[in-house]
């Protein structure tokens, strides 16, 4: 959890990941390439409403060197401007769309300042790493695709839509990460404490993790797509057994849930099957978004 939420602060932020306000958000996520990417949603005005936000991010971002220059350089603060993020990781890279809060002059003089340049409408950049290219053009007014990945000219394929992308029933929760089934596969990939309720869902269809304000906290939810309602069954079975694992290991080590780490959250969680679907819910406190920012 820990490694989600940060990641999603710190790339949202110096990456310049997804602004979009207005207009068909369906049409435009459709660019990003999706079919096995896990694709993220941030809604930072409802964070924000929510006084959620200020406690998220903190000083993770403002130490970050390439943000600082970022924001020096192109006026650009994610804290000030950004309301509503769409993140795209495929294996290649990272994939974005941008609309307001940038002005393309200081985005292109920025590109030059960085050791790139631009042509025919698409920037170039190089990133922290060899491997970390940056390239972003206009798709039209006010909307910006970037992509970082190792082809220098990845942004340009946001052009057009994306081949094959997934069909994403976005939830209304202000965050929200999408996996496709490949990506279950690889427990070994999700936060340490988590990797038991991922190797149960390694067989499912996909994925749907969202969280949202829940009074002066948060809420974590899942909804997975199964095959069929047997395999919900099963899997909703094994959810409810493995927190019951949990609870009993800190019973037997004589330990009680602590809201302030993973043991009080995975602890606290309930599951129920609906028909082809799981659905999950846990209580984020106070206590664990504090600790968040101290480690």
């Amino acid at each position: 959890m820990k490694r989600v939420v940060l990641v999603l602060i710190v790339v949202a932020a110096a990456a310049t990941f997804v602004l979009l306000k207005t207009g068909d958000r369906t049409a435009d996520l459709a660019r990003l390439p999706s079919e096995n990417a896990a694709v993220l949603s941030i809604d930072f005005a409802a964070l924000r409403n929510g006084g959620v936000f200020e406690l998220l991010s903190g000083p993770v971002v403002e130490e970050e060197p390439e943000y600082k220059t970022f924001v020096d350089k192109t006026g650009f603060d994610y804290r000030r401007d950004l309301d509503h993020a769409y993140i795209s990781f495929p294996s290649d890279g990272g994939y974005s769309l941008a609309q307001d809060g940038f002005d393309w002059q200081r985005l292109e003089a920025y590109a030059r300042e960085q050791g790139g340049g631009c042509s025919s409408g698409l920037c170039r950049m190089p990133g922290s790493q060899p491997s970390r290219k940056i390239s972003f053009f206009m798709v039209r007014k006010n909307l910006l695709a970037m992509a970082v990945s190792p082809d220098e000219s990845a942004g340009a394929k946001m052009g057009v839509a994306a081949k094959n992308p997934r069909v994403i029933a976005a939830p209304k929760e202000p965050v929200w990460l999408s996996l496709p089934g490949s990506a279950l596969k690889r427990s070994d990939a999700f936060p340490t404490g988590t990797q038991l309720f991922a190797k149960a869902m390694a067989d499912a269809e996909s994925a749907t993790f969202s969280i949202a304000p829940q009074g002066k906290a948060l809420k974590a939810q899942l909804e997975v797509v199964c095959r069929n309602a047997g395999e919900a069954g099963i899997l909703a079975a094994q959810f409810q057994k493995t927190t019951e694992v949990l609870r009993e290991i800190l019973k037997h080590e004589k330990q009680s849930p602590n809201p302030g780490d993973l043991t009080g959250v995975l602890t606290a969680g309930v599951f129920r099957q609906e028909n082809t679907r799981v659905l999950g819910r846990w209580p984020i406190e106070r206590a664990f978004l504090d600790n968040l920012t101290k480690q």
